[in-house]
């Protein structure tokens, strides 16, 4: 397993894309260790890893969300926000956080959601006064909301990788991703009265409604799929496609959808998905070359030589996910660790759900940790701040996740109630 890591850091180091370095390695891995012959199993091997009917939810997502983005969701979640509390002091900081929630039932994804809404949410903190370096920090911050609050393509794939339930994966999600909006603003708050924020007149009541009105149907797109998937009206997969079709009917129902912008999300939608699949499909090898050197048995017997702890255990998980996080995007640390992670959830004993939700919510803080975390160079671009300053001001946000990250990891009602609740985790 050493000399895979080296060979696949190298490539990292080196500049190769993921997949590549992912599949390369795999290769020149065997070939070291005197196994090349079985390279001839690797088109079979990708092949199958792709050929999976769950997986036809993430280009359905990706396009559900992009019809929603390109349709204008993205500027009335944001009015919306604004009309609700942009009175408050320092309001364009509570609305940042409140459209990062519902942009993440949109999206289900922390770069889109930190690409999209840091364009326009830190130009407007800015303007209200506050510091850029700590607007670009919540939005990037906040953007990890999009991974955790359904529908979610980071949970799509671990449920796939691991035979979890993608419907309970979803539901789980919507306590800690509530958790960490509750976490943001109260320190969005704090630091309004604390820095002395400006204070902005408030909407009138007849504003407030035309913005719930042109709202209210993106924000019914979890509740949908939720609420499908829960009683029963469809699966995961067809929740996916229910999305798409909701996302065209509101598109088109408000004039803000066009054949160009509607071909526009069909290509953005190709790419995406195909660089997803790309990975996957690599992945597979070393899925493969893991199982061959039954990598996760040793693992686990490396872990428990150290501490049969189960706490102990979930601690040294949780260090190597942060780490990982900084450096990989997370369906690429999935694809890779996964094999691992499985043997090491039967090893501590955790129901597939809340360990899936720590996996993720692991994987996705590690976008906005500092000093590889991807959201912060997003935002930090869009800033014109340095990734030093940016940093500084998500220290005491990235607290507040790793809090979440606590209460996910060690109580389970965190991330089971909801599905105990609705009666779909026995």
């Amino acid at each position: 397993m050493g000399q895979f890591l080296g060979i696949f850091f190298f490539f990292l180091i080196t500049g190769v894309p993921i997949a590549l370095a992912l599949g390369v390695g795999g290769v020149i891995y065997l070939f070291l260790t005197g196994n090349g012959m079985l390279i001839l199993n690797f088109p079979q091997r990708m092949l199958a890893g792709v050929d999976q009917f769950v997986l036809l939810t993430i280009p359905l997502f990706l396009l559900a969300g992009m019809l929603m983005n390109v349709g204008g969701i993205t500027d009335r979640i944001i009015t919306f926000a604004r009309a609700m509390v942009g009175h408050r002091r320092g309001g364009m900081s509570s609305v940042t956080v409140l459209s990062s929630m519902f942009f993440a039932g949109i999206s289900g994804s922390a770069t889109a959601e930190a690409s999209a809404l840091g364009s326009i949410l830190i130009p407007s903190m800015a303007r209200q006064g506050m510091p850029p370096a700590y607007a670009a920090a919540l939005v990037g911050v906040s953007a990890i909301m999009g991974p955790i609050i359904p529908p979610s393509i980071t949970m799509i794939v671990y449920g796939v990788l691991s035979g979890a339930s993608i419907g309970q994966l979803f539901i789980a999600g919507v306590v800690p991703g509530l958790l960490l909006a509750t976490g943001f603003l109260l320190y969005a708050s704090w630091r309004a009265r604390r820095d002395n924020f400006a204070i902005t007149d408030r909407a009138s009541w007849p504003v407030r409604r035309a913005a719930i009105v042109r709202t209210f149907p993106a924000l019914m797109l979890p509740v949908i799929i939720i609420v499908g998937i829960k009683g029963g009206i469809f699966t995961a997969t067809e929740s996916a496609a229910v999305a798409v079709v909701y996302a065209l009917i509101v598109g088109f129902a408000y004039r803000d959808l066009d054949v160009a912008r509607l071909w526009h999300a069909l290509a953005a939608t190709a790419i995406s998905t195909s660089a997803i699949m790309f990975i996957v499909a690599m992945a597979s090898i070393v899925s493969f070359v893991f199982a061959i050197e039954q990598v996760p048995m040793k693992v686990a017997a490396t872990v428990l030589s150290i501490s049969d702890n189960p706490y102990l255990v979930v601690l040294m998980l949780n260090v190597v996910l942060l780490v990982l996080g900084m450096f990989l995007e997370p369906i690429s640390i999935l694809i890779l660790t996964m094999p691992i992670l499985m043997q090491m959830a039967k090893v501590i004993g955790m129901d597939l759900v809340q360990f899936g939700m720590m996996v993720v919510l692991n994987v996705v803080i590690g976008m906005a940790t500092p000093p590889v975390g991807i959201c912060l160079f997003i935002v930090c671009a869009i800033s014109g701040k340095s990734l030093v300053e940016v940093s500084r001001e998500a220290l005491p946000l990235l607290g507040i996740a790793l809090v979440v990250l606590a209460l996910v990891a060690l109580v389970p009602p965190v991330s089971l109630f909801l599905p105990h609740a609705f009666g779909t985790v026995q």
